[in-house]
């Protein structure tokens, strides 16, 4: 794919072309000669930058370019990977030390004069060949021609009874239509989802209905509008659908004269004849939001009050937004797997009878339709392909597939309609998409971890005024609103915080990443052999192959799978020293104190995540080497204490790291007769009779029981200096108890710090005094975490009450501990939208009327008796903004009220572990709810007159229970309500809440 190559190329070059500004800036530059050399490489990658740009915006294709980029494309990372050597030279030695290594400024000088050889053969070849010609051209890419043929052929040739599944969605799309409001301005409809899900299809039937579209407007026009389309062609279109033949006929003849049609005299004639109609346009397939402004401004009237209707399909939400408003998008879903599976049998022609005589068939039908998403165009593709083969060899189809979307003609449809989206992104989103193919098939991405992995690999670039995780937030999100990426989680503002990728999508994305040699994925039982220079390395599966490649020139190692085979060198060795990103995190093998102790060789690490592995209990010290690092991950390791060298890291952005309390049989507080028993024994395990393994995993349980000797929370001691980290946006967690005052002091001097979590528990009032008023010094802190929880017992968090000036832009805060009364400066924090409150056996009154007062308090969790009172009332004006209430294992609680005007956007109520002895009352004040939901050993025991409001409530809110509950009061009877739906959904925020 020539504009994958030259789009990454891009990307690329001005990278080096940032650093190569940076090093010829350097004072050591010049001292070493070479400071002209880098400033032509500079100027010549400039050049070759604007020629790539030339390219790109051309759309040209020709296998020459495709060569030439690829060259441009390996020499801009030789040329990173040189200056980023350069630049760990000047930084880690003081200038006398870099002038006396003679060698090694003889090398760095070779390298930079060799990459200023190529440069310049790079350069000539570009003139010799002819290859780019800075001119612009707006003819239309023949590929995006043929999928717009292939998707409206398929929306019309698909009969209306083939629709499987759609009859709801027409009647859906039809209701918000409404045709029947034949007055008032033109009203827009946004039909949105990602390729291939049927939007055409849906659109097209809409557009055909007789009895709802036809009779009710005067006029009607589909228009194709794609990524390329000529203006003049589309009103001309327009004129001749809307106002007919006749019309476009006289217009043209008036316009015989004129040298030039120009879309001004199509525009007015056009807006003219409207003015009047009651007019219905369907807007296919938009791509941006400076096409809708166009056709918006210059096609339709703006004073036409006869209830006109435009409905626009698009893959952007992003557009869809600027084009009307949330209420008149309609979200287009993938069909329903038994839909999905009906559709594919009636492409095939097979009968639902031959699947429930095979399990087998059955299973690889169900593959088959979850492969392809559930999407109506992927089903289409290859039902078509599976027509002509026998059910026998569906199966062997189905492991073949994502070989058979590189090279069969029958998928082809497939291919582009991702390739479609692909080609349509901006360069800098490209290698951001395809970075996604490093990650395992349905694996579940943090938003978190891939943006810290896109700045790692320098995908992200800042802007003025702009945080760099903000711009690569953005970057996530526009993906999301693309829909090149789907959401698995969401939380209460709307956020995307994990996502994964579409089957059909990431199997196309990784053929595109193996064809321009971008990620290398090394699976079971294959052996890899790379031919070319490979930058990214995943392992998948749990026995990763033998690979052979040059290692030098990796610049991520991502592992999900089993431990690497001896072919591959240690995750720090001198091998992989142009390493960027390490992700252990995924790893199923145990990561061993012995594979990071030699981190000091990864000179150009950014970020480094092995979190869970429970057999590292100590951050060596040579990770003060690391001088690059910014995103540093150690959560749920054995770690106790963090070295003093990681103040040397004033790079560092992100520093997560916690203790796990599992030490297995040494655990003294929790197992004290097993833990004895144990130590009595250890001088056995010298023994024969302790095999290897056993003994192993007994000596790494021994330094796991001495930290938690010392301290019985999840945190771990930060050292004197950590003020030095300028940069740090995220710290957890903090045990006040072990971190020294001086420490605890210096953490109010972190004045980009966004994110704190603490644990509290044994700590003296002076250290509880200091933390208070360091709190007070974060301006830019958003969330905040106090944990006073032990593995045996849970401290007190009332020493709060010191802080009298919180900080202002507070949105999440969690508090788990003993706490008497709310704090006053609890109601200060008008910025508040989480918040969460874990046994501190509060009472009515104080707490919620503070908490009931916050203007932007969207979401509360009470957990484990951090309410301790026998009625919650929400009373009249207050919770304006709450959207959801989460409550679990409130023993006193007996009854939750609802007064009339009270939490006007609450959504969802979730009850776990709570026995309601009064029931809930005043449902029905609640607008906007959509579920209550009694989970495992949520109770109500007036289930029956809960059931009847929820039943009456004009909004139709589920009424949801686990499968092992009976409602007390309804043993017995029979027919409970279709409102009530059992589920066996668990409460997740109380198994991970760190990433709400």
């Amino acid at each position: 794919m020539e504009a994958t190559v030259v789009s990454v190329a891009r990307v690329l070059v001005a990278s080096a072309v940032r650093k190569a500004a940076a090093a010829a800036a350097e004072e050591a530059s010049l001292l070493l000669g070479v400071q002209k050399e880098i400033w032509y490489i500079k100027d010549e990658l400039k050049t070759i930058q604007a020629f790539l740009r030339a390219a790109e915006v051309a759309k040209k294709k020709d296998a020459l370019l495709k060569v030439w980029a690829e060259q441009v494309q390996d020499l801009s990372y030789d040329i990173e990977d040189c200056l980023d050597e350069f630049k760990v030279h000047v930084k880690s030695q003081s200038l006398s030390r870099q002038l006396m290594k003679l060698g090694a400024r003889h090398q760095i000088a070779l390298r930079i004069r060799n990459l200023k050889s190529r440069v310049e053969e790079v350069s000539n070849r570009n003139t010799r060949y002819s290859l780019i010609k800075p001119s612009f051209s707006s003819s239309t890419d023949e590929r995006d021609s043929y999928m717009e043929d292939i998707r409206n052929q398929s929306a019309n040739n698909i009969d209306e009874s083939e629709l499987v599944g759609f009859a709801t969605t027409k009647k859906e799309l039809l209701k918000l239509i409404d045709v029947s409001t034949d007055d008032g301005p033109a009203k827009v409809i946004c039909v949105v989802g990602m390729g291939g899900l049927g939007k055409t299809t849906l659109a097209r039937k809409t557009y055909e209905s007789k009895e709802d579209i036809l009779r009710n407007f005067s006029c009607c026009a589909w228009v194709t509008v794609s990524q390329l389309f000529d203006r003049r062609e589309i009103l001309k279109d327009m004129i001749l659908q809307l106002l007919g033949v006749d019309s476009l006929d006289k217009l043209l003849k008036e316009l015989q004269g004129k040298l030039l049609v120009q879309v001004k005299h199509l525009a007015d004639y056009l807006v003219e004849g409207l003015k009047e109609k009651r007019y219905f346009v369907v807007l296919d397939d938009l791509w941006t939001t400076d096409a809708w402004n166009w056709i918006n401004d210059v096609a339709f009237p703006k004073n036409n009050n006869r209830g006109s209707r435009i409905l626009v399909t698009t893959r952007d939400a992003g557009l869809a937004g600027s084009c009307t408003s949330e209420s008149l998008i309609y979200r287009l879903k993938p069909l329903q797997i038994d839909d999905a599976i009906h559709f594919l049998l009636r492409k095939t022609q097979k009968r639902h009878q031959g699947m429930e005589n095979g399990e087998d068939m059955k299973n690889i039908v169900t593959k088959l339709v979850k492969k392809c998403g559930c999407l109506p165009l992927a089903i289409l593709a290859i039902g078509g392909v599976l027509a002509n083969k026998k059910t026998a060899e569906w199966g062997k189809f189905y492991e073949e597939l994502p070989s058979e979307l590189e090279s069969n003609p029958s998928l082809e449809a497939m291919r582009m309609m991702v390739t479609l989206s692909y080609n349509h992104l901006p360069s800098h989103l490209k290698p951001c998409f395809l970075y996604l193919s490093i990650f395992p098939e349905d694996f579940e991405i943090q938003r978190r971890h891939l943006v810290d992995r896109w700045i790692a690999e320098g995908f992200v670039r800042a802007r003025d005024g702009v945080n760099i995780e903000d711009v690569g937030n953005s970057h996530f999100n526009e993906l999301v609103n693309r829909s090149m990426v789907q959401p698995s989680r969401v939380n209460i503002e709307g956020m995307v915080k994990n996502c994964r990728i579409h089957d059909v999508m990431h199997d196309i994305i990784v053929s595109i990443s193996r064809e321009e040699n971008f990620v290398l994925l090394v699976k079971d039982g294959t052996t890899s052999v790379a031919e070319e220079k490979i930058r990214h390395v995943a392992f998948h599966g749990n026995k990763c192959s033998e690979i052979v490649l040059d290692w030098s020139c990796v610049r991520s190692m991502s592992v999900f799978g089993g431990r690497p085979m001896e072919s591959a060198p240690p995750f720090c060795s001198p091998q992989l020293r142009m390493l960027r990103v390490l992700e252990l995190e995924g790893a199923k093998f145990r990561i061993r104190q012995k594979d990071v102790n030699n981190l000091g060789l990864l000179r150009h690490l950014k970020y480094l995540n092995f979190a869970g592995a429970s057999y590292i209990f100590a951050v060596p010290r040579c990770i003060g080497k690391l001088r690059c690092l910014q995103t540093l991950d150690m959560r749920d390791t054995n770690i106790s204490a963090i070295t003093s060298e990681i103040t040397k890291l004033r790079n560092l952005r992100s520093l997560r790291c916690s203790k796990s309390l599992d030490c297995g049989s040494f655990n003294i507080i929790v197992n004290p007769k097993e833990c004895m028993t144990m130590t009595m024994c250890l001088p056995m395990i010298f023994t024969p009779i302790v095999n290897f393994n056993d003994r192993a995993n007994i000596f790494t349980e021994i330094p796991k029981a001495c930290s938690i000797h010392w301290s019985d929370t999840k945190g771990v001691r930060v050292p004197k200096g950590i003020n030095h980290l300028k940069e740090l946006q995220t710290l957890e967690v903090v045990d006040i108890k072990g971190t020294s005052k001086k420490a605890i002091e210096e953490l109010g001097e972190l004045s980009q710090l966004r994110k704190l979590s603490v644990t509290s528990k044994g700590a003296t009032e002076n250290k509880y005094k200091v933390f208070c008023a360091a709190i007070e010094k974060l301006s830019s802190l958003q969330s905040l975490d106090v944990d006073a929880e032990g593995s045996s017992d849970v401290g007190t968090v009332e020493w709060l009450t010191y802080v009298s000036c919180p900080p202002p832009l507070l949105k999440s805060l969690k508090l788990n501990g003993s706490l008497v009364d709310m704090p006053n400066w609890l109601g200060s924090l008008r910025q508040l939208v989480k918040m969460q409150l874990s046994r501190t056996g509060l009472k009515d009154g104080k707490m919620m009327e503070i908490l009931g007062a916050l203007p932007n308090l969207m979401l509360l969790r009470l957990y484990r008796n951090a309410y301790v009172g026998e009625k919650l009332v929400f009373r009249r004006g207050a919770f304006p903004n709450l959207r959801e209430l989460d409550i679990y294992f409130l023993k006193q609680l007996q009854e939750m009220r609802f007064e009339e005007d009270t939490t006007p956007q609450m959504g969802s109520i979730e009850i776990y572990g709570c026995r309601l002895e009064a029931g809930i009352v005043g449902v029905k004040h609640l607008p906007r709810l959509r579920i209550i939901a009694l989970q495992y050993d949520g109770d109500v025991t007036k289930f029956d007159v809960l059931r009847c409001e929820v039943d009456a409530h004009p909004n139709h809110p589920v009424l949801q229970m686990s499968k092992d509950r009976v409602p007390t009061d309804l043993v017995g009877l029979e027919g409970l309500s279709s409102a009530a739906e059992a589920t066996e959904s668990l409460p997740e925020h109380e198994i991970n809440t760190s990433q709400s």
